[in-house]
């Protein structure tokens, strides 16, 4: 009898530890081999970065929760580190892949990242944020997939596609940095991709993707350039907007859609039309010269040519702000969770502090730099969160250089330092980008996902908060502002590390308009971030020293 209860109990705890594996969130394991190649993506050939050989690199498709190991070998002559944009990271910068967070991959060395798309859905991408990479490639699409116990609010698609559009320049990643060091700008761009490819727009172009008459797509559409924000759209066929970096949104039908820099839109695309060939189209927006391109879809069983009869384009950045503020929240959807996304009643909660964020140009020594508050960000040796970790952060950076609401001196004077805000963990803060220049700027924050409540022309003042969309504003990692405009986000600080506040404009990124924000969790508990992992990289003033003894603990 004692050996029947105890081969019960073996059997029990077994049992148990079975449910235990199967409960954990799946791991997906990949090995990326980073390399020069050569292409010819505007017809002339120039070297670019390859992953796995692929240019762009290969799509990662992911569900949410799911762990993501990537082994990536840098086999360039550079320093190279990936981010993957508009992953959230959950109390895990350490994954982040931006210098002020992560040591570089050295050449002919690897590092494994290990990251979850923690309680998210939705489109994303990946890119380089070491020096001018991103000018050369190394970028390609991020899908994260809702659970299959939670609902989608639209049918299950024939198929799922990623369209990287993105502004191009046909002069090397090296000539473009060797500009920006000089004091240069790059300037305009020499032609614009779709999914690494340039158009001939003549009939002669292999299809990008092949549509089943009468059934419908998911389309993801991402801008991938370094600076310009295009418009998209497809022949004789209309978008319906399902999601938007993470956020189902109200469902409406567009001939065309702005995407800024950084942006990702998900999309419902129906073969309803004749069976033939038809263009996708990417132009840029806000230039003087508007530069397209083309990519075909192809109707199966389809007879006839794409018409050469192009769709045309909006004009002007008035019409783009109307189509931002139709954007709306889906509040009865759930996203990553079961629970509606309205059920979070971001308007009814108390701003605790207010940043004005101003974004100048100027030089400092003759050469040109971007500023934020008047700081032109410099990424020291020491990545500034490891700094933070060993507690050097004297040696390295100094917290809050600029202030909160900004005097027309300070913007004027620019200053080339680390810029480091210190937030308070668990806090609803109201960031305004304001925009006084000519361009438009685009915004990005890593670590979260914000409510974009208003993006107005003029200058912000507290009066302006009656006209902000305080119900179904659209949660989201990214927002454009509009020359002689701002934008104001809201959000909760409540994922702990060091996050990367910075213009989506490469040239202006690199050249200082960006910033860092760090987030303590005030009771250095493992609840609110982790220990920074074993295998991390080290450089700089810490390349040699122990690590901390775990500095984290508790639950």
């Amino acid at each position: 009898m004692r050996g029947v209860e105890l081969l019960a109990a073996c059997l029990y705890l077994a049992a148990a530890a079975t449910v235990v594996v199967r409960a954990e969130d799946p791991y997906f394991h990949h090995v990326w081999n980073v390399t020069y190649g050569t292409a010819s993506p505007l017809g002339v050939p120039q070297q670019v970065i390859l992953i796995n050989g692929q240019f762009p690199g290969p799509n990662i498709n992911s569900t949410s929760n799911n762990n993501i190991i990537i082994n990536v070998f840098n086999n360039l002559d550079e320093p190279f580190l990936l981010t993957w944009n508009g992953i959230q990271h959950r109390k895990n910068c350490w994954q982040d892949g931006t210098p002020g967070t992560m040591c570089p991959i050295m050449p002919g060395t690897n590092y494994t990242y290990h990251f979850q798309p923690k309680d998210q859905i939705g489109s994303y991408f990946y890119y380089p944020t070491t020096g001018m990479h991103r000018a050369a490639g190394g970028f390609g699409g991020l899908r994260v997939n809702s659970r299959l116990l939670i609902p989608v609010p639209y049918a299950d698609p024939e198929d799922d596609y990623t369209v990287l559009i993105g502004d191009w320049y046909t002069k090397s990643h090296t000539q473009l940095k060797k500009f920006l060091d000089g004091g240069r700008t790059i300037g305009r761009p020499d032609g614009i991709l779709i999914n690494g490819k340039a158009g001939k727009g003549d009939g002669s172009d292999a299809p990008l993707f092949t549509l089943k008459p009468g059934k419908t797509y998911r389309v993801r559409i991402c801008n991938v350039g370094l600076k310009t924000s295009l418009n998209f759209r497809i022949q004789n066929h209309k978008m319906k907007l399902v999601e938007m970096e993470g956020s189902h949104v109200l469902q409406n039908d567009y001939d065309s859609l702005d995407v800024h820099v950084g942006q990702c839109f998900g999309t419902i695309v129906t073969a309803n039309q004749e069976p033939k060939d038809y263009y996708m189209v990417a132009s840029s927006r806000f230039l003087k010269t508007v530069v397209t391109t083309t990519g075909l879809l192809r109707y199966e069983g389809g007879k006839g040519p794409a018409s050469s009869q192009l769709p045309a384009g909006p004009v002007g950045w008035a019409w783009s702000l109307n189509q931002f503020r139709s954007f709306r929240w889906n509040l009865t959807a759930s996203a990553a969770r079961p629970n509606p996304q309205g059920s979070y009643h971001y308007g009814k909660i108390n701003i605790t502090r207010t940043i004005k964020l101003v974004n100048t140009q100027g030089k400092v020594d003759g050469k040109l730099r971007y500023a934020l508050n008047g700081v032109s960000h410099t990424d020291p040796e020491t990545p500034l969160k490891l700094a933070e970790y060993f507690g050097i952060s004297d040696k390295v950076f100094k917290y809050d250089t600029i202030t909160d609401n900004p005097t027309p001196e300070q913007i004027k004077n620019i200053k080339i330092e680390p810029n480091v805000l210190n937030l308070t963990h668990r806090t609803f803060i109201e960031v305004v980008f304001e925009n006084h220049e000519k361009s438009v700027q685009s915004w990005h924050m890593d670590g979260y996902s914000f409510f974009s409540v208003a993006v107005e022309p003029g200058t912000w003042t507290p009066e302006k908060r009656k006209n902000y969309n305080l119900l179904d504003a659209v949660s989201r990692h990214t927002v454009q502002v509009y020359p002689k405009c701002w934008a104001a986000v809201l959000l909760t600080f409540d994922n702990c590390g060091m996050w990367n506040i910075r213009s989506e404009n490469t040239e202006r990124r690199y050249l200082g308009q960006q910033l860092y924000a760090s987030v303590l969790s005030p009771e250095k508990s493992l609840r609110d971030e982790y220990n920074m992992p074993e295998t991390s990289l080290q450089c700089g003033l810490v390349k040699n020293t122990p690590k901390p003894a775990n500095p984290y603990a508790g639950a």
